[in-house]
Order: C-alpha cells, then structure tokens, then sequence
C-alpha cells in the first residue's frame, strides 16, 4: 500500500518507506496528535519525534531495537505527554529547541538551536527555529539525496495554514515570516509535510495561498 499520511487514534501506523529511511507515522491521544518513528535503513537507528501521548503504543511502535533519542517539536503539553514514560523505559536522549525547553517538564538533554542536527544513524536532520506558536518551536528537515526534502513541521505549518498564534498579531507576523523564509523559500514544492496533528501536505500544495494567510491574520 502506498504511503497516504492518513492515520487514527487507534489504528495501525502509516509507514513511508524512503531508500535510506523509513518514516511511520501514527496519531495517538485524545486531541489526535501524530507522533513520527524515523528508522535508519543502514544501522536500524530510531528516533521518535513528539512522544505525545500513549506511551505503550509508542513502545510498541519502537519494538525491542529502541530508540536512541526523542525530539519534542514544542512545549505544548500534547507533545509530550508520554515522553517520561517513553525516555524512562528506552533511555533516550531528548532533544528540544532551546526557548522551549524550560516549558517541557521532562529535562532536555540537548537544547536545539537553528541549523542545528541530529542524526539517525546515517541520517541526517537539520533543526529550524520557527518563533510564534511557541518561542522555541522547532521544525526537522530532511533532505534526501534520493529524491525530494521530508520536513516535520509539529504545530507551525498544516494544511491551509500556519499554527494557531492565538490572535497575537506579533506572534502571527514572526511565525509566517519564518515560515515562509525558511522553509518555502529554502525547500522545494515536493518537499513532504508531516504535521503535528492530522493529514500530510506539500509545500506546493500550500505556497500558492501564503499571501492569502498573510492578509486573513492567521
């Protein structure tokens, strides 16, 4: 079956099989957050970003290989849920951007700046910094050699829009703009988004209505 991105609370992961790594997604918890299993084809590496929420289904996810670290998109407590539970019972690492880390209970053993990376296994993730859901929301971008960029974008950019900024006018400005500046302006229309809640896009599929965000306020 062909990778969709289209995923429920309670049902089995999508995997999206890449030449060099392998992507399941799954939605857990009651506001049907998504959290992401990235594996290394070449050494069996795992990494899991946003331990949202049910953490013996992220465990079971993972499976006895493990997993060598979490990344937790933002501080919003949706995101990380399960991620003591998860970090207590596989020893990973965390990671999280740096001006959110406070707001995450779990502590951060890496703090992410932007252009930051972190590696699964032979694979590589380059961190952006996008300042307006949260201070330190991160986004991860993957640029595979094989084919077309894969970008987990957690709460900042979904289908039909950028995250929720509340009505601040300031926070909304500083998020589209980073948005916009570095990811539609750096990644290519094929890149894949994965959100943090509900179904996958591209950035093509989203860069023709920007202006049309802009002007509407959010």
């Amino acid at each position: 079956m062909a990778y969709t991105g289209a995923v429920k609370v309670g049902g089995p992961a999508d995997v999206h099989e890449l030449t060099d790594l392998i992507i399941s997604k799954i939605a857990v918890g009651p506001m049907n957050n998504n959290a992401y299993l990235l594996r290394c084809r070449a050494t069996d590496a795992q990494v899991l970003i946003d331990a949202a929420a049910e953490p013996d289904t992220l465990l079971g996810l993972i499976g006895e290989g493990g997993i060598s670290s979490v990344v937790t998109t933002h501080q919003h407590g949706d995101h990380w849920g399960a991620l003591g539970e998860v970090v207590e019972r596989t020893g990973a690492r965390t990671f999280a951007g740096r001006y959110d880390a406070e707001g995450i209970p779990v502590p951060t053993d890496v703090l992410v700046d932007d252009g930051d990376t972190i590696s699964v296994g032979r694979v590589t993730l380059t961190a952006r910094h996008l300042k307006g859901h949260t201070p330190g929301s991160i986004a991860l971008v993957y640029d595979d050699p094989h084919g077309h960029p894969h970008l987990f974008t957690g709460d900042c950019l979904f289908p039909g829009g950028v995250g929720n900024t509340h009505g601040d006018t300031a926070h909304f400005t500083s998020l589209i703009d980073d948005v916009e500046s570095k990811l539609f302006a750096q990644l290519a229309d094929e890149t894949w988004v994965y959100p943090g809640h509900g179904a996958d896009t591209t950035l093509g599929a989203e860069r023709p209505h920007l202006a049309e965000w802009r002007e509407r306020g959010w």
